[in-house]
């Protein structure tokens, strides 16, 4: 496992760990640097940000021009920017719309109802998205994991645009002094792999917004497919990060897993660290 593990999620979007918890299982992985980068919030990271050696993260939920979905992560950001809050308030609005969206579509299509509690003790989660629904509807008992509920319940309802634009948050990142970087850039991990005349589709129009980053080192990306993302990355003058995408169970991804071979990244492949003003060889 590596010692430097930019994305990560807590219990403040679709993790399992509060953001303390976290900081603990971070700590005994002997993880040195990280950041916490949970969905369109940036509430976890707040409870952490005066940790040494901590990263203020965001995972932006996004789409391009082309109606390309990608995530957005912001890196060491001020998050009173100004910017910042306005991207932050625009995804925070669109996320409610789509849980209301779902919770409506549940009714009326299969009688699925849920008390003013479970409606609100829902909405308390910072960013509240399907793995929520889906948790409540094996409680429920209409599913028997949170996979059937989502796949059989949740992903059926049709939500429309649901997420901010990737101009609009990279704008945000950038503005607030952060670095934005485009996360698991050839899919994620539940993900299809990104052809490539996409991906550079993608990273092209990335670039005219003022992306400055790109994940390369990824737990779902082998040894070889890391390499080739560094080299493009070099070529087109962005830093490079690295994240293991951690939620906790909701996951099978460990700590520090920045590669599916379970290479050891050096520190000092991260570029990014260098734009953060950290210390790659920090204890």
């Amino acid at each position: 496992m590596s010692k430097i593990d930019l994305h990560m999620h807590s219990s403040n979007s679709d993790g399992t760990n509060p953001p303390e918890e976290l900081l603990k299982l971070v700590r005994n992985a002997g993880i040195k640097i990280f950041a916490l980068t949970d969905h369109d919030t940036i509430n976890g990271a707040m409870v952490l940000k005066n940790e040494p050696n901590f990263i203020k993260g965001i995972e932006f939920s996004c789409i391009t021009q082309n109606n390309h979905k990608c995530h957005i992560l912001g890196l060491g950001y001020d998050e009173n920017n100004k910017d910042f809050q306005d991207a932050l308030k625009a995804g925070e609005e669109l996320r409610h719309e789509k849980f209301y969206r779902r919770i409506g579509f549940l009714r009326s299509e299969f009688k699925i109802t849920f008390t003013d509690q479970e409606i609100e003790d829902l909405l308390k989660i910072p960013s509240v998205g399907k793995p929520h629904i889906g948790n409540l509807l094996v409680k429920k008992g209409y599913a028997n994991s949170r996979a059937e509920a989502i796949d059989n319940y949740v992903d059926l309802a049709k939500t429309g645009n649901d997420k901010i634009s990737a101009e609009l948050a990279i704008n945000a990142i950038n503005s607030a002094g952060g670095v934005s970087v485009w996360a698991h850039p050839l899919g994620g991990e539940r993900d299809p792999e990104l052809p490539e005349n996409d991906f550079r589709k993608i990273l092209d129009e990335l670039k005219n917004y003022g992306l400055r980053g790109l994940e390369c080192y990824y737990s779902k990306y082998s040894y070889v497919k890391t390499k080739w993302l560094a080299d493009v990355a070099n070529d087109n003058k962005l830093f490079i990060s690295g994240g293991s995408d951690y939620h906790g169970t909701n996951k099978k991804i460990p700590l520090g897993r920045l590669n599916s071979d379970d290479e050891e990244i050096a520190p000092e492949l991260l570029t990014i660290l260098d734009a953060l003003n950290f210390n790659k060889g920090s204890d």
